[in-house]
């Protein structure tokens, strides 16, 4: 991001320290911005000087800190594109609220207006960031460091010696050494440039790409989006259509065609639970064995899905999420003749698969008098029954099953046009089947046994076959895996920026006054390290044994040859 960078008003660079600014001017692709002179500013000045702070770190951050706390309301509140059940709810329950949420959009936060403003700001400030800052990148790639400024002693890092190596001899030394160490070097006068990190921009320039390639899947993703869950019965089966659904969302711009053309059957559901031990009863195994066609004329192929495990089509994936029980039962009526045969999915209420449903007899029953009539049962089925507790489950599996079935006939109320739940039974018009004593008609079944209905009305009978259900949610998440990628190359890239520092070193070698070659050797970094200096003492020493250091006129020359290596140490002036 553009940062924008003041000086006092005071504040006058010495003639010594032009070059310098040019030494360190580009260790960033941060685009230069000056003060406006606001006086002066006309609607070209105030459109540049708004396009600046757009593109700023801070307006960017910003938008960043807006986008999150605009998407903590689609997180609370229920949202229309995801349950409009619990939105119809909450306006019910909350008659004064409602209408607020409304002019607010606050049921549909991420395709509202608001959000999208923040969404599309921040889009616009990172293109505005990224292109001149490319821009600039390249520029610097294509040239070469800036040449060595007159006074390295005002550097952070530096160290000198004296060597009887010629000037040319230390010079070429230097410029293999620092090639060797992956600088960019070149000659230019009596000094080496060399320059590196350029990994740090270049990380930084693909967090911000990878941000917008992150915003850009997330919008498609959202816009193309589907999720739909169906209930299938082993030896049924599914068509990827919406009418296939039990229930479906979308997003806004998701269309029929979107749908990729498959479908598929359940042939067999297999679960397996701990047996003993204090995980009894937690599954161990869960699959769904299908087949499956793509398209109209595709061949029949066999798989097996698993939890987290999905079937992926084209765009969509398959996933298996829940399971229960469908008992088989078959009613007849008082002449005998089967009026219903089905198995029935019911839906559990607790871990050991208690489960609940109903069983409607909407037509071809008639009563003993020879009316039509129709029938309901509310059903409360226990995989595994224990004597004394007939509330719940014990084990999830069928290893003692009951079904409870409590009788009623009249008017089912799905001939009103009324939706309601093919789970729940619509009792208002209905009456119980009462026995001799006047009470409700209410049995135990086990399999294969039948409960006979008052005055001749017929007979139900739990059959002993039981089939299991398993439920799938087809989702359908376009660009998801631009999203990861984006979010990948993010993590990258911002770890680059973090942890590789630009720097730049230059190798001063000339003659001095006294006919002995001084060689000096300064670093500068993008910001305060103590990388530079560490990395300028290791280099420093490499050339140093290449051209040692020479003695003094006033020393003996056995001591100079035992002196130590150059030390590096903060220039005068620099900064600790």
């Amino acid at each position: 991001m553009s940062e924008t960078k003041t000086s006092a008003p005071d504040s006058t660079p010495a003639a010594g320290d032009e070059d310098l600014g040019a030494a360190g001017s580009q260790l960033s692709t941060a685009p230069a911005e000056d003060a406006p002179n606001l006086p002066s500013l006309g609607v070209i000045g105030w459109a540049r000087w708004f396009w600046r702070q757009l593109t700023s770190m801070r307006v960017a951050l910003l938008l960043l800190l807006l986008l999150s706390l605009g998407a903590i309301p689609g997180s609370l509140i229920p949202q229309t594109g995801i349950d409009e059940t619990k939105v119809a709810e909450f306006r019910k329950a909350h008659e004064t609220l409602a209408p607020i949420y409304d002019k607010l959009g606050l049921f549909n936060v991420y395709s509202s207006v608001w959000f999208s403003a923040i969404y599309i700001l921040l889009f616009v400030s990172l293109i505005g960031c990224i292109v001149p800052r490319t821009w600039q990148f390249v520029g610097q790639l294509r040239g070469r460091p800036p040449g060595a400024p007159k006074r390295l002693t005002r550097l952070p890092a530096y160290t000198t010696w004296r060597t009887e190596a010629e000037p040319e001899q230390v010079r070429e030394a230097a410029l293999a050494l620092l090639k060797k160490r992956r600088f960019r070097a070149h000659l230019t006068g009596d000094a080496v440039a060399a320059e590196k990190g350029y990994l740090r921009e270049v990380g930084n320039l693909a967090f911000h790409i990878a941000l917008i390639v992150m915003l850009i899947a997330f919008a498609w993703g959202q816009l193309f989006k589907s999720e739909g869950n169906k209930l299938v019965v082993e030896g049924d089966g599914f068509s990827n259509t919406l009418t296939q659904y039990d229930d479906f969302k979308s997003g806004s711009l998701f269309t029929q065609e979107d749908l990729d053309p498959f479908s598929f059957n359940l042939k067999n559901f297999t679960g397996t639970y701990e047996a003993s031990g204090p995980n009894k009863g937690t599954p161990r195994i869960y699959k769904a064995d299908l087949s499956y066609s793509v398209g109209a004329d595709g061949k029949d192929k066999k798989t097996t899905i698993k939890v987290n495990e999905p079937l992926e089509i084209g765009d969509s994936k398959v996933y298996l999420v829940s399971h229960g029980y469908a008992p088989v039962i078959t009613i007849r009526d008082g002449k005998g003749n089967v009026v219903y045969r089905d198995a029935v999915p019911l839906l559990p209420l607790d871990g050991n698969v208690t489960s609940t449903g109903a069983i409607k007899v909407m037509d071809g029953y008639r009563n003993a008098k020879g009316e039509r009539e129709q029938l309901g049962f509310q059903a409360f089925f226990l995989p595994t029954y224990v004597k004394g507790n007939e509330l719940a489950s014990q084990f999830p599996a069928l290893l003692n099953p009951v079904i409870n079935l409590e009788a009623y006939h009249g008017d089912l109320g799905v001939d009103a046009g009324i939706p309601q739940s093919v789970y729940q039974l619509n009792k208002k018009n209905l009456k119980g089947f009462k026995d001799a004593k006047g009470a409700q008609v209410r049995e135990n079944l086990k399999p294969g046994e039948s409960m006979k209905l008052p005055n001749g009305a017929g007979t139900v009978t739990f059959e002993k076959e039981i089939k299991e259900w398993a439920g799938f949610q087809v989702a359908r998440q376009p660009g998801s895996g631009w999203a990861l990628a984006g979010s990948l190359a993010a993590i990258f890239g911002l770890a680059a920026s973090l942890f590789i520092q630009r720097r730049r070193v230059w190798v001063r070698a000339a003659t001095g006054s006294d006919g002995v070659t001084v060689v000096e050797m300064a670093g500068l970094g993008r910001s305060e390290s103590a990388k530079v200096p560490e990395e300028l003492g290791d280099l420093a020493g490499i050339l140093y044994e290449q051209a040692p250091g020479a003695p003094d006129a006033e020393d003996d020359p056995a001591e100079s040859e035992a002196s130590p290596d150059p030390q590096v140490v903060p220039a005068e002036g620099a900064e600790k």
